[in-house]
């Protein structure tokens, strides 16, 4: 016990200790929210991963998923390194980077209102972030519970509070760099927890063969596969997809996530970042659900439902993790406390931002200068973290099913919203305002529309998990579908390769000066505005004003 306390002790004194270190680079609203668009590849690739996969990942999803679909599960977390780590990074990243520098938007709502020239748009954005992400937040506490309890005996309250003090006070004195360098520490506790976790519940169970072979004997109820959780494609090849979708595509269109591509520093640091990312991708989802998946050789022991059938998916790792000896059960309690506590950071930092900037700056408050931003954005960051614990414990506490069912649809709501308008209106210079504002409604309207009908009657679609796959392959189709047949926003993008969208911008001055890259840097070109001239990226005429 002294051991478990120990480093739950000096990993909380290492990540505040870390707020401390990095408060110097939160001195402005770009350092704050951004780290002044000048973080390195491996800052900015562990960044994502910490962010992505949070402890609802490993403790939720790894349980649930792995009882239902078995070893095949583990295509979910190969699906989020390939598509949503690689191909994230490979498409939107150097385009993100290279245009919200030149439209100077620091948040996605930002980016919606320069890009689309459209005010309605961008505080419309913003209450879609506010309404759904910080609901999201209390699902970073999920499965904290049984875990501490099962390492601890400690009450799930203390958890939740612990928690949120640490985070909110190392994020409200470092801002993003804080954040990014405790991702760091905090992804490398998770590399190691989860290797480690795989080889000792597997060495309980006999060994990796042995472990397959007793899973390939147990049967599913009503199925005449042989071997169903032990096959290629699972017992449900079509749900198992729809949970790869959500879950890979979902970050394209999530603000936590692609703010990450904002604030890196060039374009060879987003190749860089983009392998760093996708192998973290590998081992911590990868390794998650492939663990999920032997959660029935531990059937005996779970905890099930009043119905006796359906087990209480947050009780299956922590059960599976119970064999372990003391000290790496200590490591599991400190990975699941670090893949929460960067999520949480990353969501309210998103959140305070957002709100600050897109709603209150300018039309609750005028007249608000650089200082007062950050004031308000620290004191939202308090607020959010409070109100994220709040709901994880109104929800822990009480009965009432519309908080889950909001945090559960939240994923598929916001990016069911903005994949469309973001991804097309890096690529596209067609994209029409009538377009995005048709995804906006699909994005909210499906996700929302099917958890009332499912409160009040039959759902549309039985899973919430499929609407929100759904929403996200709708927005891809009617962005582009309603744009060629409604007025364009004139916008300009000259043709980009994509590992050379960034460099370019500081290639004319060194050609003029006769300086090196290592001379100016990308970050000092940028700064200096190198690339801006019209018609380089986008062109607007004087004359066209903002609705």
């Amino acid at each position: 016990m002294i051991a478990k306390v120990g480093m739950i002790v000096l990993f909380a004194a290492v990540v505040v200790g870390i707020g401390l270190y990095t408060r110097r680079h939160a001195n402005s609203v770009d350092g704050f929210i951004l780290g002044g668009r000048n973080v390195g590849p491996w800052l900015s690739a562990f960044a994502f991963g910490t962010s992505y996969f949070s402890a609802v990942i490993f403790i939720g999803y790894a349980g649930q998923f792995g009882w239902k679909y078995g070893m095949s599960a583990t295509w979910v977390g190969l699906g989020n390194a390939l598509v949503g780590s690689l191909l994230a990074w490979w498409v939107l990243g150097p385009r993100t980077r290279e245009m919200t520098q030149r439209l100077k938007a620091s948040t996605m709502p930002q980016f919606f209102g320069a890009r689309y020239n459209s005010t309605a748009l961008r505080v419309a954005a913003a209450a879609i972030i506010f309404v759904f992400l910080i609901p999201y937040t209390a699902g970073v506490y999920n499965g904290l519970s049984r875990l501490f309890d099962m390492a601890f005996g400690w009450p799930y309250e203390a958890c939740i509070i612990g928690m949120a003090v640490v985070t909110c006070i190392y994020v409200v004195l470092g801002g993003y760099m804080a954040t990014v360098v405790n991702d760091f520490v905090q992804g490398l506790i998770m590399l190691v927890g989860i290797v480690a976790v795989i080889v000792g519940v597997l060495a309980s169970q006999g060994g990796i063969s042995q472990a397959i072979v007793s899973l390939s004997h147990v049967e599913l109820a009503g199925s005449d596969l042989a071997g169903p959780f032990t096959s290629f494609l699972g017992p449900d090849f079509f749900n198992l997809m729809g949970v790869v979708i959500l879950t890979s595509l979902g970050t394209w269109g999530l603000p936590q996530m692609v703010t990450k591509f904002y604030a890196i520093k060039d374009g060879p640091a987003i190749k860089q970042g983009a392998i760093i990312s996708t192998l973290f991708a590998v081992v911590v989802a990868g390794g998650s659900y492939f663990l999920g998946g032997f959660g029935r050789l531990f059937g005996d022991q779970v905890v099930f439902g009043p119905d006796g059938v359906t087990p209480v998916y947050d009780s299956i790792v922590p059960t599976m993790l119970s064999v372990l000896p003391d000290l790496l059960i200590g490591l599991v309690v400190v990975l699941v406390l670090s893949a929460s506590m960067s999520t949480l950071s990353s969501l309210v930092l998103t959140s305070s931002s957002t709100l600050t900037l897109d709603l209150i700056k300018g039309h609750i408050v005028k007249d608000m200068d650089e200082k007062k931003q950050l004031v308000w954005m620290r004191a939202l960051l308090v607020v959010f973290v409070a109100i994220s614990a709040g709901i994880a414990l109104i929800q822990y506490n009480s009965s009432i099913t519309f908080i889950a069912q909001l945090m559960g649809i939240s994923w598929g709501a916001i990016a069911g919203a903005f994949l469309g308008p973001f991804l097309f209106g890096l690529y596209w210079k067609r994209v029409s305002k009538a377009a995005v504002w048709a995804s906006f409604i699909i994005g909210v309207g499906l996700t929302t529309g099917n958890m009332i009908a499912g409160m009040v009657g039959t759902p549309w679609i039985a899973s919430p998990i499929n609407a929100g796959a759904l929403a996200m392959i709708l927005s891809l189709v009617v962005t582009p579908l309603i744009s060629l047949v409604t007025p364009a926003v004139p916008f300009e993008i000259s043709p980009v390769h994509r590992s050379a969208a960034i460099d370019r911008e500081y290639r004319a001055q060194l050609a003029a000066t006769g300086e090196t890259v290592d001379a100016i840097g990308p970050s000092a070109a940028l700064e200096e505005g190198i690339g801006n001239e019209p018609g380089k990226l986008l062109h607007r005429s004087s004359s066209q004003k903002r609705e």
